[in-house]
């Protein structure tokens, strides 16, 4: 049940506070006093999107904040907890928009998305407006009607995830059927490319090898000659680095002889001596394998051109190169098991569409019983609701000659069909239903939903379009009906409904300094009467319209 809805900044409102009663709850006001404002402020609690138009005035951001009593709702609390939403017998929903576009979603204060409000809503709140009207003259969305009445939702929702298996399957063996048609032409073609990559013998790092190779041998004479002087420097000219460390060697032993406290050792100059000693050796065999090979300079150039080709063919590096090799060795092992898997699949499609035939043959003929129960249900509704006339039926309009034909609904295209005088055939409703009379079947159809549906609050907004009369008061008593099982909010012109409420709204609008405000107040029993009584009368307000005005509030009263 929503207790309370707190909107600011929002629209032509300012700031305002609702607090809701239990039972039928009527919203009345002149056209245009902000009526509808409350329920586009519901409709963002639900997940509906946000507009820069919504938010007031040059104010930077709007706030809409929703307190809903969700004790004995189990499944309400099941579905928070899975969310990660701390969950208790209260559930406040909070959306903030803002000019800048980043908008904010919270669940009993935790940051959320949309797409949990829309999971939510469907448990929460059910606003019926003119769209819902628009909706169900759509003869696609009839089907959702009668398995919502059926409880059928879960059922459908199971097989409509089963169809879209099928077609999965569907689709793969379109996929198989293609390659097979150009299996020849595909496989040559793979082969090919498999030929190319293979007979390169790449190697993991080859490039980078052969461009230090290439490297090194561009630049021999240079390493010569570098390698050469370091070799002479060391070791072969006269006066070379080693036979001066010699002469200071000997020299050394000979100082320590004289003076054995000299610090340095005969060891320390020894082993540099025999560093140098090794790199004059390391030298010479560099210098040894040191030559200039043009022809294997051609050669890595070759090589390089092939392995450039190949990495601009086959993703830009010898890894990427290697993985190309791996793919189409799977892809021609895949072809030639492509009979096999071709016939696999068509085995495994022919025997899921056997089952989803029996599975929609079966959910039709739940269908089919449900509807008999339902045409029967609004037939007596709308009887009541001053159509003593008209009828209503389900009409299951049969597959072809070719056998059933599956859709993700199963194989029943439901439509409902209505004739609203006797002697009138029957006809498509969106064919022959007044505003007047849609809206009695649409409360119908509300009422009948609300006895078998897990939504908490009902909204009803202007649901008395192209009313008037004995048929008002009709739909009053009805929503009075439904307001004893279900919260229902309603917003109506008409004072024999408005006179049902338990609790009565007024929306009134002000303007100070060119800025207007909505306003919204709880009537007491003595302004009830004025406003039923503006409602009947308009600006003429009279003693006699006063009385019948409170006279059909106590009659209400009576029939509550």
């Amino acid at each position: 049940m929503l207790k309370e809805i707190r909107i600011t900044n929002f629209a032509i409102i300012d700031e305002l506070r609702v607090d809701f009663a239990e039972g039928l709850n009527v919203i009345t006001g002149e056209t245009g006093a902000g009526k509808s404002i409350i329920i586009g402020a519901l409709g963002l609690i639900l997940g509906e999107r946000a507009s820069l138009e919504q938010i007031r005035g040059t104010e930077d951001s709007a706030s809409v904040e929703a307190l809903f009593d969700i004790g004995g709702r189990p499944e309400i609390r099941e579905m928070l907890e899975d969310m990660g939403v701390e969950a208790s017998d209260e559930l406040v929903i909070k959306r903030v928009s803002s000019r800048s576009g980043k908008g904010r979603t919270y669940i009993n204060g935790s940051l959320s998305n949309i797409a949990y409000l829309n999971e939510l809503g469907g448990y929460l709140i059910n606003i019926c407006g003119q769209h819902e009207n628009q909706l169900i003259l759509d003869a696609r969305n009839h089907i959702r009607y009668l398995d919502a009445f059926g409880g059928l939702e879960t059922e459908q929702k199971s097989f409509s995830g089963l169809y879209e298996k099928l077609q999965d399957k569907r689709s793969r063996l379109c996929e198989l059927e293609n390659l097979q048609r150009n299996k020849m032409k595909q496989e040559e073609f793979l082969r090919f490319q498999l030929r190319e990559i293979e007979s390169a013998n790449v190697l993991p790092g080859e490039d980078e090898a052969l461009l230090e190779e290439k490297n090194l041998k561009g630049n021999v004479r240079r390493l010569t000659e570098l390698a050469g002087g370091c070799y002479e420097s060391l070791y072969e000219r006269k006066d070379s680095a080693l036979s001066e460390l010699a002469q200071i060697s000997a020299r050394i032993k000979e100082i320590r002889k004289i003076d054995p406290k000299f610090r340095i050792a005969e060891g320390d100059i020894d082993s540099v001596i025999f560093t140098l000693d090794d790199m004059s050796l390391t030298l010479r065999e560099y210098l040894k394998g040191l030559s200039f090979d043009p022809g294997r300079l051609e050669e890595i150039e070759e090589r390089l051109e092939v392995i450039k080709a190949l990495k601009r063919k086959y993703g830009g590096s010898i890894e990427s190169v290697l993985e190309n090799k791996n793919r189409l060795q799977g892809e021609l092992a895949a072809m030639a098991s492509l009979d096999e898997e071709l016939e696999q699949t068509r085995t495994e499609m022919g025997g899921m569409e056997k089952g989803l035939v029996a599975d929609a043959q079966q959910l039709s003929g739940k269908r089919k019983q449900a509807a008999r129960e339902l045409q029967s249900l609004i037939e007596d509704e709308i009887h009541e609701l001053r159509m003593s006339g008209a009828r209503f039926q389900i009409s299951f309009r049969e597959p072809g000659g070719n056998g059933p034909v599956l859709d993700q609904n199963g194989i029943d295209n439901v439509e409902f069909i209505f004739s609203a005088n006797k002697g009138q055939g029957l006809k498509p409703l969106n064919k022959v239903a007044s505003g007047g009379e849609l809206s009695r079947v649409m409360l119908a159809f509300k009422k009948i939903l609300a006895g078998v549906g897990r939504v908490g609050t009902l909204v009803f907004d202007e649901v008395d379009a192209g009313l008037g009369g004995a048929a008002a008061e009709v739909i009053g008593e009805k929503l009075a009906q439904v307001a004893k099982t279900h919260q229902v909010i309603c917003i109506t012109h008409l004072p024999q409904i408005a006179c049902f409420g338990r609790m009565h709204f007024l929306v009134s609008k002000s303007s100070e300094n060119d800025v207007t405000s909505a306003q919204v107040k709880v009537l007491s029993k003595t302004e009830r009467i004025d406003e039923i009584t503006r409602m009947m009368a308009g600006i003429e307000v009279t003693k006699r319209a006063k009385d019948y005005a409170r006279e059909m509030l106590e009659a209400a009263g009576r029939e509550k």
